[in-house]
């Protein structure tokens, strides 16, 4: 039926469907939601009750569906309540909020019996308070009162809109206008209501309030704002000036006081205009402002205006009170003018001044007790106001009235203080006598001495001031004046001098009276010469001139005797007569002649002049000035020596007048410059230094110098020594096996040194070194005898005492004849002569020099030009190897005797070597003992030819009381070293080793031969007695464990078990089946059982040749990884048996699977490698790529 037949086919059924639906019972509301007005935070119910409800009932918000479940998921606030049984879906809404506001059906869905209902769409309106109301006034300025202000007050946020009133203090403002603006969210509104008010003083301090209200909350919201309104203060007033008359030095506490005003008056206080303080302080409680003013009352505030002014933010100008004091102040000074000092008989005229002063001073004059009337007064303007006084009187001294009182009185009526100023009278009258105290006259004093000279002197007034005067002339080093009770003195201490000879020394005595009196001594004196002078009429005294010197000795009284010295030497001079001279002494002159040289240059020439009188000397040097060409000193250095690298000083010690020496340094012929030679500086002392001196700087350096007097040569020599370098005169020294070597290594050092050098042979093998020697620069090593050993790397250490050493290495190389590897494993090469395989026959040789390979066979040289043989050669150092690769193999054609022959210049060797078929190894051989404990025993061999496969080897062993062998398989297979473990100590043991591959086994070693070991002495008797106590328990649960066992076998027997199990097989062996077609047994060429899992891990972990043909079902058995880390595998010591003929072999399987619980195998560590490397030499030091043949497979 196509689409078009079903829409007909549905539209004809249509009337009979709807008859169907007719006929059931309709679901149909019984209520319906309504309109709803809710507060915010109320719980709101739409009803919705619905009968015969047989569809999907639930509610949509906003045409959005909100669930069939009562719980309503996702709309935590909604849930559906009622009976449902009664068809009640009523919708409860709880904390309504805004998001709630919004319209709402109730709808049952359509279900089989009836159709789907929708119900009346119901709004539900969520009504919110306003938030509380703000004032959009500009807080932070105060109204200034007689302004207009509009203030805006908003109700934000309300559903539906708010209503506003404003008051001011309780009382409504009126004229308020409202409009409503949208709010923060939809359906929000916020109601904005303006007012204009005139702000006035009585403003400031009372409420401005806003209340707004809607239904939500009939109860208005309330916010209030407290008016600050700015008016000017009125003028301040002064409280503590009672009198405008004050006293000097009185202190004024005035206080300035402001009421009101707001914000309150900031106050000041000024003098005279000039600004005197600016701090006051508020009291806003009793809102007003204060200022204290502390004013200490000086002359200069006569007639001062004193002012406080108030100011405020809002007033028009500052507001002011003034008041103007007087000040009544005594004279600052009283001053006497004039000298209260006067010769007796003379007239005394003084004045007194009085400062400026308010009122007026008067002046009195008094001496001692008695007044003095005054000759006239003056008055004229002062300062501040005041007036200055001046008094002045005359009077007649007399010598009675000195020493008495004058004053000087000022008194001021209006402070009714006086000032006086006093001073005492002074009258002058001359001294009545004077005399000098001091040494006789006409007495020979010696110079040096010290004399005292002492002048009194009484009488007068004031005291007489002492003077002393020498020759006419004032001396003022006398001591200071003293007093008595009479008069004075004055005392002059000498230190006699040549002046001082026949002089007069006088003492004047006066004062302030006019009249001087004196007195006078003479004094004689004996001293040396008072100078000494040397004089030269040559200028410029040269080297090889005479030069004479005139000596000058100045008054001395008496005459001195003349003497010359220069250094250590002394002269006697050329004397003149003596000549009168000054302080009455006498005068000398000598003469001294020189032949000069340049060691006069800078010594002092003396001239000496001794009084006898005095035994006293006087002295002079006049300092040589000799001009003379540069001269060398005699400790002028001819050498210097020097470490390379560091900085070489070369001294020069030349001396020459005059000092400006100009050098040059020469070197090799060649001056040097500073500007060409960088390294090189020249000191102030034309030293020469040479920075990072080199071998290169050594030799003579030659150093012309040279002044205005002359020119002068020498020369140094510079010794630069520097470490050593090495270098071998030879590398490599060649040389033939047995012949003496001769190693040679050449120093470049400096200096050299007796047994500089030291050889050293590089490596590890120790090989006894040849005989050191040395010849001058050069180091030998002479080895005696060369040997293999000898060969290899020399290092040649050469040391001077200078860092660092150097090495230099020297290889030496031995030459000898090809010398080829010939091991069993290098004399056979097995492969399958089918015609298909493909065997490499290895050739190995060691010699040098180069070593070249030649082959035959079957004693006929070899045809490479055939196919079937390739040959190649590898060299590397002296190793050498020569593989011949036969491809196909044939039994007839290749089974054969292939011979190596290797040579070079010294001789040559060869190998025969067999190609044989695969075969069982070949037995080991040198089967010897390494190491021996008291439990164990360490055994090496060395393997024989493999057979052409993978070859392992066993160890056979037993104790000799013990009837039978015990065997272990070494791990690793491919090992030749073993420790055979689990021994008992102080016993001995007879041991034997053979190799296995996988088509059989060898004879054991060294012709079946046996090594007899005795272990050495166990641990301490102690744990020996422990060891045997764990045993006999051991035992005992081994016995328990077996007893149980053969209980669980016979249970198994009973049931019909068939499993084959290793148990089953030693329970077979027990009661004599040992059938050798066992598919579970098996027995190898030498008739000797072997543990299976041990044959197990050899297969898995050694695996055998593909071509083997034992074992290889092996494969399809077993595929498990035994680890051979954790493999303990369970073998067991077992007796030997003996068969009458070999059993035929099953490679799965052998006769002793019951062996168990001993563990040769346990914890087996890779042995060491043999004494004897059978791998070929690999000149790459890689792994070799695994050869084709079992010989080389092998030698890996």
């Amino acid at each position: 039926m196509d689409f078009t037949s079903a829409w007909i086919v549905s539209l004809s059924a249509l009337p009979f469907l709807c008859l169907i639906w007719d006929t059931q019972a309709q679901q149909v509301f019984r209520s319906e939601p309504r309109n709803l007005t809710v507060r915010m935070g109320a719980t709101a119910v739409l009803k919705c009750e619905v009968l015969r409800a047989s569809g999907t009932v639930q509610w949509v918000k906003d045409g959005l569906l909100l669930g069939p479940e009562r719980s309503l998921p996702g709309f935590p606030r909604y849930s559906m309540i009622g009976n449902p049984v009664r068809g009640q879906y009523h919708l409860q809404i709880q904390n309504a909020q805004l998001e709630d506001d919004a319209s709402y059906e109730c709808q049952a869905g359509q279900s089989e019996s009836s159709r789907g209902i929708v119900s009346n769409t119901a709004w539900v309106d969520v009504q919110i308070p306003p938030s509380k109301p703000y004032f959009e006034v500009d807080l932070a300025t105060p109204w200034v009162a007689g302004k207009k202000y509009t203030v805006i007050c908003v109700a934000p946020d309300a559903k539906p809109e708010a209503e506003i009133t404003l008051y001011k203090d309780g009382v409504e403002l009126t004229g308020a206008e409202s409009f409503p603006m949208s709010g923060s969210k939809d359906k929000l509104l916020n109601t904005h209501a303006e007012v204009t008010v005139i702000a006035l003083s009585s403003d400031n301090g009372r409420q401005l309030a806003c209340q707004a209200k809607n239904a939500a909350h009939p109860r208005p919201v309330e916010t209030i704002l407290t008016l600050n309104v700015y008016f000017p203060p009125p003028p301040p007033v002064i409280v503590g000036l009672e009198r405008e008359e004050v006293k000097a030095g009185r202190i004024l506490v005035l206080e300035c006081v402001s009421h009101g005003g707001n914000p309150l008056a900031s106050l000041h206080w000024t003098k005279n205009g000039r600004v005197l303080s600016t701090k006051w302080k508020e009291d806003a409680a009793a809102k007003k402002s204060s200022s204290i003013l502390n004013l200490k009352i000086t002359p200069a505030d006569n007639q001062a205006v004193l002012s406080c002014e108030s100011l405020n933010l809002v007033s028009l100008s500052p507001l002011s009170v003034t008041r103007k004091i007087t000040v009544h102040f005594e004279p600052a000074e009283v001053i006497l003018l004039g000298s209260s000092t006067v010769i007796e008989g003379q007239g005394l005229s003084l004045s007194c001044y009085a400062s400026s002063s308010n009122p007026p001073v008067e002046i009195r004059w008094w001496l001692g007790y008695k007044e003095l009337n005054a000759t006239d007064v003056t008055e004229e303007e002062g300062d501040n106001g005041g007036m200055t006084t001046m008094s002045n009187v005359t009077h007649l001294v007399s010598r009675e009235e000195d020493g008495l009182k004058l004053t000087c009185e000022a008194f001021n009526k209006g402070t009714h203080i006086s000032k006086t100023q006093i001073t005492r009278l002074n009258v002058f009258y001359p001294p009545v006598k004077v005399w000098l105290d001091g040494p006789p006259e006409n007495v020979p004093l010696r110079s040096g001495t010290t004399v005292h000279l002492t002048c009194f002197s009484i009488g007068g007034n004031p005291s007489a001031t002492l003077t002393f005067y020498k020759d006419r002339h004032v001396v003022t080093s006398a001591q200071r004046q003293t007093s008595f009770d009479r008069g004075v003195a004055r005392k002059l201490v000498l230190v006699l001098g040549p002046s001082d000879n026949m002089a007069v020394y006088r003492c004047d005595a006066t004062n302030e009276a006019k009249k001087t009196i004196s007195a006078h001594t003479k004094l004689m004196v004996h001293y040396i010469a008072v100078s000494m002078k040397i004089t030269t009429q040559q200028k410029q005294p040269r080297r090889g001139q005479m030069l004479t010197l005139e000596c000058l000795s100045g008054s001395s009284n008496p005459k001195a005797d003349i003497s010359w010295s220069l250094g250590p030497l002394r002269f006697q001079g050329v004397e003149q007569p003596p000549t009168r001279s000054v302080y009455g002494g006498v005068s000398v002159r000598s003469f001294l002649s020189l032949n000069l040289s340049s060691h006069h240059h800078n010594q002092r020439a003396v001239c000496q002049a001794y009084s006898p009188a005095l035994a006293e000397r006087a002295n002079t040097f006049f300092k040589l000035h000799v001009l003379y060409p540069p001269e060398f000193s005699p400790n002028q250095p001819t050498q210097v020596q020097v470490v390379e690298d560091d900085m070489a000083t070369i001294p020069l010690l030349v001396a020459a007048n005059p000092e400006e020496v100009s050098c040059t340094w020469r070197h090799r012929g060649e001056k040097l410059v500073k500007a060409r030679a960088p390294r090189f500086y020249w000191s102030d002392d034309s030293s020469l230094e040479i920075r990072n001196v080199t071998r290169k700087d050594a030799g003579v350096y030659a150093v012309k110098c040279e002044n205005d007097e002359g020119v002068n040569q020498t020369s140094i020599k510079l010794d630069v020594q520097y470490a050593p370098s090495v270098q071998a005169e030879k590398d490599p020294v060649l040389v033939i096996l047995g012949e003496t070597a001769d190693l040679i290594c050449v120093a470049d050092a400096n200096p050299i040194i007796d047994n500089m050098f030291s050889w050293t042979r590089l490596g590890e093998e120790e090989v006894e070194m040849g005989v050191e020697t040395q010849e001058d620069e050069s180091g030998l090593l002479t080895i005696y005898n060369v040997t293999r050993a000898h060969a290899g790397l020399y290092q040649c250490t050469a040391r001077n005492g200078i860092t660092p050493p150097a090495s230099a290495r020297v290889k030496l190389v031995v030459m000898f004849k090809p010398e080829l590897q010939k091991g069993a494993q290098w004399r056979k090469v097995a492969s399958r002569g089918d015609s298909t395989a493909i065997a490499e026959i290895v050739c190995q040789a060691e010699g040098i020099p180069r070593v070249d390979f030649s082959w035959e066979k079957n004693g006929w040289s070899m045809d490479f030009e055939n196919p079937r043989y390739e040959e190649q050669t590898v060299r590397e150092g002296s190793f050498h190897i020569s593989t011949v690769r036969v491809v196909n193999v044939s039994a007839a054609w290749d089974y054969a005797i292939f011979t190596c022959t290797a040579r070079n210049q010294l001789g040559e060797d060869k190998l025969d070597i067999q190609l044989v078929s695969t075969s069982h190894p070949d037995p080991p051989t040198s089967f010897q003992l390494v190491n021996v404990t008291h439990d164990s025993v360490t055994l090496e061999w060395i393997p024989g030819f493999n057979g052409g496969l993978r070859q392992r080897f066993r160890i056979r062993y037993r104790w000799v009381r013990a009837a039978s062998f015990l065997y272990v398989d070494v791990f690793p297979p491919g090992a030749n070293i073993f420790t055979v473990t689990d021994l008992q100590p102080v016993s001995i043991y007879n041991f034997s080793v053979n190799a296995l591959n996988s088509m059989g086994e060898s004879d054991y070693a060294d012709n079946n031969a046996v090594l007899t070991i005795t272990t050495k002495g166990g641990p301490a008797a102690y744990l020996t007695a422990v060891l045997t106590v764990v045993f006999g328990v051991l035992l005992v649960l081994y016995s328990l464990g077996c007893f149980l066992r053969l209980r669980w076998k016979n249970r198994r027997r009973q049931t019909g078990g068939k499993e084959g199990s290793v148990l089953d097989g030693k329970k077979n062996e027990e009661e004599g089946a040992s059938q050798s077609t066992d598919s579970r047994s098996n027995e190898y060429e030498s008739r000797e059982k072997i543990n299976a899992a041990a044959q197990r891990t050899l297969l898995i972990d050694s695996g055998s040749e593909a071509d083997s043909n034992v074992y290889e079902n092996c494969a399809a058995e077993s595929s498990y990884y035994y680890p051979t880390g954790d493999y303990m595998a369970p073998l067991s010591p077992h007796p030997e048996e003996a068969y009458a003929s070999r059993p035929p072999v099953d490679p799965c399987s052998h006769l002793y699977e019951d062996v168990r619980d001993v563990s040769p195998y346990q914890d087996v560590l890779p042995s060491p490698v043999s004494s004897f490397d059978h791998r070929p030499f690999n000149p790459r030091g890689t792994e070799w790529p695994p050869p084709a043949y079992p010989q080389v497979l092998q030698l890996l």
